[in-house]
């Protein structure tokens, strides 16, 4: 990948349905050089789906981490014992048996079980449990039947043309977009997409970055992401680890990864900082898409 491929991922992570003449004018690019980078991304496995769900927000629910060096015998295999949760939707294998696992939550009070299921799964002995920062609760209309079966229809496939949505859902074309377009705007879905850059020959790692006393992570994170884009794709911060943030990097080499990791220290507010490049990575449906397929 190059700086191209990792801007339109970035583009089509926040929303898949991006219309490729849109892309291709916020880049500079002709509609068919965007189609063809697309393209290529997904023959190669870079780009394995373009997704479709109800988003966080809409669920109430929450995003967590859990992270740490395993112990297991065989590390390699530890993603299929961890799929058997439908709570965990991402596993990342770093180096050393360093291992991330993420997982959506329908509420705080299945935390203890989470995370227990995966340190003893995993073989954490020491593990560390990030939460993402809570949303305000959804307290506007909820999803009705044909929203749901709209997403269920763009689930998999959400780059598909709407009249065929309609079809599927016996609806009008212009009321699946109207409903789709509605959904968007009130944050009730999230459309991105399935992204294996471990598919390439790129490094990706994960920098944990520990932001001095009296300084504000949102700000140090901004200030980094802005300052070494596009190296710095984006920044996770969580609500109960009030004073780091953790950094996606992207570097064609490791003497590239080791002048960035040099440029992030360089950051203002950033005391010190810990890197493990990832090796392989596995997502996972949850319960989150099985309830696409549930409703009465």
């Amino acid at each position: 990948m190059d700086r191209i491929d990792l801007a339109l991922s970035q583009r089509l992570m926040a929303n898949s349905r991006t219309p490729y003449h849109e892309l291709a004018v916020s880049l500079g690019l002709s509609v068919n050089a965007v189609h063809k980078r697309v393209k290529a991304m997904a023959d190669a496995g870079v780009i394995k789906a373009f997704t479709a769900r109800v988003s966080i927000q809409a669920l109430n629910a929450i995003n967590v981490w859990a992270y740490g060096r395993s112990e297991a015998a065989n590390v390699d295999q530890l993603h299929a014992e961890l799929n058997r949760s439908d709570q965990v939707y991402w596993v990342c294998y770093a180096g050393g048996g360093f291992l991330y696992v993420g997982g959506y939550l329908q509420d705080l009070s299945r935390l203890e079980e989470f995370s227990a299921f995966v340190r003893s799964t995993a073989s954490l002995r020491e593990i560390t449990v990030a939460i993402a920062p809570l949303m305000p609760p959804w307290k506007g209309p909820p999803l009705q039947p044909l929203d749901i079966d709209i997403i269920r229809a763009l689930h998999r496939e959400a780059r598909r043309p709407l009249s065929d949505v309609a079809r599927e859902v016996r609806a009008s074309s212009r009321t699946v977009q109207r409903r789709l377009e509605r959904m968007l705007e009130e944050g009730l879905v999230e459309l991105s997409i399935e992204w294996y850059p471990d598919a390439s020959d790129d490094i990706v790692s994960l920098c944990h970055a520990k932001v001095a006393p009296g300084r504000d992570r949102w700000t140090v994170s901004e200030s980094l992401r802005s300052r070494l884009a596009p190296h710095v794709l984006y920044n996770m911060i969580f609500g109960n680890l009030p004073d780091q943030f953790i950094s996606f990097l992207w570097t064609n080499s490791m003497r590239e990864l080791k002048e960035l990791k040099e440029s992030i220290l360089e950051e203002e507010g950033i005391e010190s900082t810990a890197v493990n490049v990832l090796s392989t990575g596995y997502m996972f449906d949850t319960w989150r898409d099985r309830l696409l397929y549930e409703r009465p």
